[in-house]
């Protein structure tokens, strides 16, 4: 296993960074075969910087999981209010998900370069959370540490509860914001659970903008009458109209849709949408800069039959469970928006996963899953753990976080109405500090075993940055 370090770098704030590449295994079942590269990126607050070297080798790490999947690790000009609050307590590693940003990107032409679409299924099947938690696993001990904290965001929350189940001993604490994942059933839950939400989420959305529906139909009659389309080329129909919904998920972005909505026509009262609409939308639409999230999205639902009420695959569960929700339907009179729910047309028609169409078919019809979380190991966790659980989450839903969480032991739920799916981009330091109190009474005695650990390793075996 090979690694690499960069020179200390300094963003204008003053934050202090380092850059670690690892070389791991695509399948850590089979060490000696095919490798990925791995990034990270480690980050020191001036603050702490400032208090000497000597402070920061004595301070605990942070590893910060970002959401997905195919969500590389934030890269802040300068760093948010959640990062300057866990900086004054960790050294923060950033780690780019494997096949994501400056790890071995996983693409279209990667992808396709495996072979046919049995083959190219089976790639992506070594890109879930359990491989993203043996990542991890690498970094640590090459960091020469005991063990570390966890921060999983989203889909880093569902890594950190397969951390919590696979690893526990190698964390002092675990935090989850906006994602606790359910451990069981099958992904039909989740998008039943998700078209409710984003049913509420519309109506909100429309009563504060009553306006921004009436624009909204005209925009979907417009489409149906009109072939439209984005300036990569591809058409835009009403399904993939409706995945704007995306902004709806969060408050930091919620209100975007108005503006974008209010430039959609040249004109008013004319009938031909705006090159500023059109581009707008193609933005927020197309999966080209992150063709994991919407290829293996359902995958990371994807579970034992046994844990799944005896059905195995996913098989489009979103495009499927569509049929219960008609105010969602595209041919419907004002069609609702959608949120994280890929349906086949958008991969069909998005330029950039379009040669992908046939291996997510594939992973759709996955039937022998590994299983993600270890149940017993759950029931009897020992780590200290804290939960933000938004109860009007529109892409992790209360009621399935309210269950996980009552099948992790000893885990502490903070849940408010305040923050919607991007809390921690909001208001960050207010929700770290409350996970952070939750566990901090448990956790303070394993936050040590770092630093225990680092003076126990010999020079030439530690970490040097």
């Amino acid at each position: 296993m090979t690694s690499t370090s960069s020179p200390v770098r300094t963003l204008l704030d003053g934050t202090r960074l380092t850059e670690h590449r690892l070389r791991v295994p695509l399948d850590h079942a089979a060490p000696d075969g095919e490798g990925l590269d791995l990034f990270a990126r480690e980050f020191v607050t001036p603050e702490a910087a400032a208090r000497g070297e000597d402070h920061v080798a004595r301070m605990p790490w942070l590893l910060f999981l970002q959401g997905g999947p195919g969500g590389k690790g934030t890269r802040p000009a300068r760093t948010p209010a959640w990062m300057q609050e866990a900086g004054s307590r960790f050294r923060i590693l950033m780690l780019d998900q494997r096949g994501t940003g400056l790890s071995t990107p996983l693409t279209r032409h990667s992808v396709l370069r495996r072979g046919r679409a049995a083959e190219q299924a089976a790639y992506l099947r070594r890109f879930r959370a359990d491989a993203i938690v043996h990542d991890a696993e690498a970094f640590r001990r090459h960091l020469g540490l005991q063990s570390w904290s966890v921060l999983g965001q989203s889909f880093g929350g569902f890594c950190t509860l397969t951390y919590l189940s696979l690893f526990p001993d190698s964390l002092d604490r675990a935090l989850i914001t906006g994602g606790l994942p359910p451990l069981t059933g099958h992904a039909d839950r989740v998008y039943q659970a998700t078209y409710a939400k984003m049913a509420a989420r519309n109506r909100e959305h429309f009563a504060r903008f009553p306006e921004d529906r009436d624009r909204l139909d005209e925009i979907v009659d417009h489409l149906r009458r009109h072939e439209v389309l984005l300036p990569d080329g591809s058409p835009l129909t009403v399904p993939r109209l409706q995945s704007v919904g995306m902004l709806l998920g969060g408050n930091t972005r919620a209100d975007s849709l108005h503006y974008l909505l209010e430039e959609a026509f040249v004109a008013p009262g004319t009938d031909a949408l705006s090159d500023t609409f059109l581009h707008a939308v193609h933005q927020q639409i197309s999966f080209a800069a992150a063709p994991m999230y919407a290829v293996m999205h359902e995958s990371i639902y994807g579970q034992p039959a046994e844990m799944t009420d005896g059905r195995g695959d996913t098989g489009w569960a979103a495009e499927r469970v569509l049929e219960d929700h008609p105010e969602f339907c595209p041919t419907g009179t004002s069609p609702m928006l959608t949120g994280e729910m890929i349906l086949r047309h958008h991969l069909a028609l998005d330029p950039a996963l379009a040669p992908l169409a046939e291996a997510a078919d594939r992973l759709a019809d996955v039937d022998d899953w590994e299983p993600l979380y270890d149940l017993d190991q759950l029931a009897r966790n020992e780590v200290p753990t804290a939960a933000a659980v938004y109860t009007d989450d529109v892409y992790v839903a209360r009621e399935l976080s309210l269950e996980t969480a009552s099948r992790v032991r000893g885990l502490s739920v903070w849940e408010t109405d305040e923050f919607h799916h991007d809390g921690l981009h909001d208001n960050g330091a207010r929700i770290l500090r409350e996970l952070l109190h939750r566990t901090d009474a448990s956790a303070g005695a394993r936050d040590g075993r770092a630093d225990a650990a680092e003076e126990a390793q010999a020079p030439s075996a530690r970490y040097s940055t």
